[in-house]
């Protein structure tokens, strides 16, 4: 996507946030391309067998995604190009950029390989309550979605290329085409199949939409290298720095992936459906952490990256962006964990109430959401807390932190996924609520460690208590009033009821946070009159 001329003239506040929505419109579009896509499934799953096995096979592969994906590639690739980018050295930036992609290529080829050969193994391992056919199906999903899974890992390759040159928009909203893949798909094959056949083809469907994804962002990538070298070159220096910080992000984020599937064990031990509904939870609570954690620590990093001068002065200047991104983030993150909380049913149903998929699914998605509602501003500051300590190279530290939290969460997801229903008089299958709850909480140990070992580097940061109680106070009211639209509304359509209760909750949020004087409020005034000063 081209930079638009006027952004020249922007001050680097002003064009931050611009990246920043750069970054959070594509993953909006993303997103929406994603929640289309997994309303489809579920009106032609709901939470059947058939659901549960794509959504354990799907995971599977998406393990080696998300080790050698997007956020690994960020925070090891990305700092080391776009420094290079900054002082100049374009030629040098083109050659690891070329060393990158070929020692992925390489290594993807291996790791897809043997994750096909072993994938029997791995659903003992990761999925143990499968048995029978639904094992079988899932063996066979995991086989097939593998290679698309690998692609992937390219694309995040090229969203490091973009991301470093400015160039955001595209990167990410090229998972849209992956998204529209599987409509297809589903569309075409979902009327006149069986539901296992169905997960077949939306299998493939996965994989044709990786390979689009991968090839709609390469010409860009190509022009702004001028051209791709491939060279399995391990020596030049700063590929040995790109490659030294890898792997602890590597294992950081195969340390969170352990979590997930921790998580996903846990509910496949569980009634049937357990697993679908903790899928069904995650995608809705990914989206504020995506559209506000990921868009402000994505754009934030390149930046902090390319930043130079003494310690002091770097310092200074990390604190001051860190500062101001965690206050945006915590703008929009707040209300979206209220709305999780006291509004779940409403933003479940719109979007997957119809057809296999019932209100008493939408109960059920809503009390998993709640529980993951409890982490979600933890979870999106440290986004950006962990993007600090890549941009300073330090990327053993959040691995710690990582580690810790999963350790935890494992052992408290369990006990209150076992034991908790018990003790207060519900059905097993709410124990999938007590694992979200379980991370939710971790996660606010993790985030309190990052915070305290970069305030040590950096200086003290953070957001003022007396701000984040006024966010908790204009979104409390905000629910206030979306409640009182719902008991007036009361058994109309999950849809018109919907967007009848979240609008007022919206615009009596923004309206508190003006009236409670929230200084994020004031970028509005360039957009709405009455909030100009």
């Amino acid at each position: 996507m081209a930079e638009p001329a006027s952004e020249k003239n922007i001050k680097p506040p002003q064009r931050d946030r611009w990246h920043a929505f750069l970054v959070a419109s594509g993953i909006f579009l993303s997103r929406i391309a994603g929640f289309i896509r997994v309303s489809v499934f579920a009106y032609f799953f709901g939470n059947s067998d058939a659901a549960d096995a794509f959504n354990a096979a799907f995971r599977i592969p998406n393990f080696l995604q998300n080790l050698f994906g997007e956020g690994v590639l960020s925070a090891s690739f990305i700092p080391v190009y776009a420094n290079l980018l900054a002082r100049g050295d374009k030629n040098e930036a083109r050659r690891v950029a070329g060393a990158i992609a070929a020692l992925l290529m390489l290594g993807m080829s291996l790791l897809v390989l043997a994750g096909i050969l072993v994938t029997p193994w791995l659903i003992y391992a990761l999925a143990p309550g499968f048995t029978g056919y639904k094992r079988d199906i899932t063996i066979e999903l995991v086989r097939i979605l593998f290679p698309g899974a690998g692609l992937l890992v390219w694309s995040a390759w090229c969203l490091g290329i973009l991301n470093s040159h400015g160039k955001f928009f595209l990167s990410y909203t090229a998972p849209v085409v992956w998204n529209a893949m599987i409509i297809l798909t589903l569309v075409l094959f979902g009327w006149n199949t069986t539901q296992y056949d169905l997960a077949r083809w939306a299998a493939w469907g996965s994989v044709a939409g990786s390979a689009l994804q991968v090839l709609i962002q390469l010409p860009t990538v190509i022009i702004l290298l001028g051209r791709l070298q491939l060279s399995i070159n391990h020596r030049i220096s700063h590929v040995r720095t790109v490659v030294k910080n890898f792997i602890p992000v590597f294992i950081g984020r195969g340390v969170v992936q352990i979590s997930a599937y921790v998580d996903q064990i846990l509910a496949s031990l569980l009634t049937s459906g357990a697993v679908a509904g903790l899928s069904y939870a995650q995608i809705l609570y990914t989206l504020p952490v995506s559209l506000f954690g990921m868009s402000v620590s994505a754009a934030e990093l390149p930046a902090m990256s390319k930043t130079v001068g003494s310690d002091a002065e770097v310092a200074e200047q990390l604190r001051k962006r860190l500062n101001r991104g965690l206050r945006q983030i915590a703008f929009f993150v707040v209300p979206s964990a209220v709305a999780f909380l006291a509004l779940g049913d409403m933003v479940v149903a719109p979007i997957f109430q119809r057809g296999k998929f019932t209100g008493g699914d939408t109960r059920y998605v809503w009390g998993i959401l709640a529980g993951s509602a409890i982490g979600l501003l933890a979870s999106t500051l440290g986004r950006l807390y962990s993007s600090t300590f890549y941009a300073l190279r330090d990327t053993r530290t959040p691995l710690l932190y990582a580690v810790i939290r999963v350790s935890l969460a494992a052992v408290l997801g369990f006990l209150l996924s076992q034991y908790a229903p018990a003790l207060i008089g519900l059905h097993p299958r709410w124990g999938v609520a007590g694992i979200t709850a379980a991370s939710g909480l971790c996660g606010w140990v993790e985030f309190s460690l990052l915070r305290r070992s970069l305030n040590r580097r950096i200086g003290a940061s953070g957001i003022p208590f007396s701000y984040t109680a006024r966010l908790w106070v204009a979104a409390g009211m905000g629910a206030a009033a979306a409640w009182a639209v719902k008991i007036y509304t009361g058994q109309l359509h999950p849809i018109p009821q919907a967007l009848l209760a979240l609008t007022p909750y919206g615009i009596v949020y923004f309206a508190a946070a003006f009236v409670l004087k929230i200084e994020e409020v004031r970028v509005l005034g360039r957009f709405i009159p009455f909030l100009k000063k």
